[in-house]
């Protein structure tokens, strides 16, 4: 009787663009299970907690990843104005969400580019990214920066939006909703796509709920999982939030529940802006954080993230953890490789959107 054969996937393989490592024990073409490594990267960000102090450590938080770089240094604003007790300014909570759902449109634009490469769909692959790059243009009028933006503090944000950014954000939208409009339709109608993506890596809404998945891996299936309905930060429920979600969660779910966002994303930045307050932008964070320990969350574009800080009453902070969306939707994506082609391994591991720069900090 033949053994079964162990492939290792990945850190370095073409269709990546993380650096994931697994192990796959196959039977033929089928993969039998999926043995992750988690630790292939490491940076000891949470170490340098000890070493900055609490304004200074945003620069940190929000280079743990770059495509998400505003969530995470919002994330980390948020803990230490729980554990301080600092009110932001109403006016700085809207631009912190206006920001954050760009980058959220940025993050999910980059994913389907992406997505469209690993199926050999080179045309689709560029057009998505064309259209991230006006998202990009975005970033860089109104914060000066196209990955690292150093638009959020603690307190509130450090740049305001002036009537000519305004109408600048709201053009390059307009542009890019009538964009995606011609390309979505293409991921979602394609028979190519659909033969890729229909009935592959399928994960029940009871699966998903046991394995604790979050973000569009989780709505994909059905779960209303989004710390956008609840988040005690940012304009959500003045905006009338809803999150999209889908019930057949296979891959191309995951692909619909993405798309939907982009929409949705427009539609609550367009509102935001609409409704932008009057008034300051920040307040000054007076004396250093208490003695004691907070936690707070955002709903990143991959889902939700965990933001803990430990304060003990000096300039630097005791502890700072982080628990991001791919640590939470590994365990979820090992149950989705048993059984599949080794052909669909690749689509399945883009399809839950891994960041391994966050989930190896």
């Amino acid at each position: 009787m033949l053994k079964n054969t162990v492939l290792p996937f990945g850190p370095q393989h073409p269709v990546l663009p993380e650096p994931v490592h697994l192990d796959l024990e196959l039977k033929d073409e089928k993969v039998v299970k999926a043995v992750p490594s988690i630790g292939y990267v490491h940076r000891g960000l949470e170490k340098l907690v000890e070493k900055r102090d609490f304004q200074q450590y945003v620069y940190v938080a929000e280079r743990v990843c770059g495509i998400c770089s505003f969530g995470h240094s919002w994330g980390y604003s948020k803990v230490v104005e729980k554990l301080m007790k600092i009110e932001v300014p109403k006016r700085a909570e809207y631009l912190r969400t206006i920001w954050h759902e760009l980058s959220r449109i940025h993050s999910h634009l980059l994913w389907l580019g992406l997505a469209a490469d690993a199926m050999g769909f080179e045309s689709l692959f560029m057009q998505s990214w064309r259209l991230r790059e006006l998202v990009l243009d975005i970033f860089e009028a109104t914060t000066g920066g196209r990955v690292i933006f150093s638009a959020c503090k603690v307190g509130g944000v450090r740049r305001d939006l002036n009537a000519g950014q305004v109408k600048l954000f709201k053009d390059n939208l307009a542009l890019l909703r009538k964009d995606l409009q011609t390309i979505a339709p293409t991921f979602l109608k394609d028979k190519t796509v659909a033969l890729r993506l229909k009935g592959v890596g399928v994960l029940t809404a009871e699966d998903a709920h046991a394995f604790g998945c979050v973000g569009p891996m989780a709505r994909a299936s059905g779960l209303m999982e989004d710390y956008r309905l609840y988040d005690e930060g940012g304009a959500y429920k003045e905006l009338g939030f809803k999150p999209v979600l889908e019930r057949a969660g296979d891959c191309y779910a995951r692909v619909a529940v993405r798309i939907g966002e982009l929409y949705q994303s427009l539609n609550l930045i367009g509102a935001a802006l609409d409704n932008l307050p009057e008034g300051e932008i920040a307040v000054r964070p007076m004396g250093f954080p208490a003695v004691g320990e907070c936690f707070t969350r955002v709903e990143q574009p991959r889902g939700e993230a965990i933001y803990y800080v430990k304060g003990n009453g000096t300039k630097n902070l005791e502890r700072f953890k982080l628990r991001t969306p791919t640590n939470a939707n590994i365990p979820a994506l090992v149950k989705m490789l048993a059984g599949c082609d080794l052909a669909d391994v690749p689509n399945i591991i883009l399809t839950i959107d891994p960041c391994i720069s966050c989930t190896e900090r």
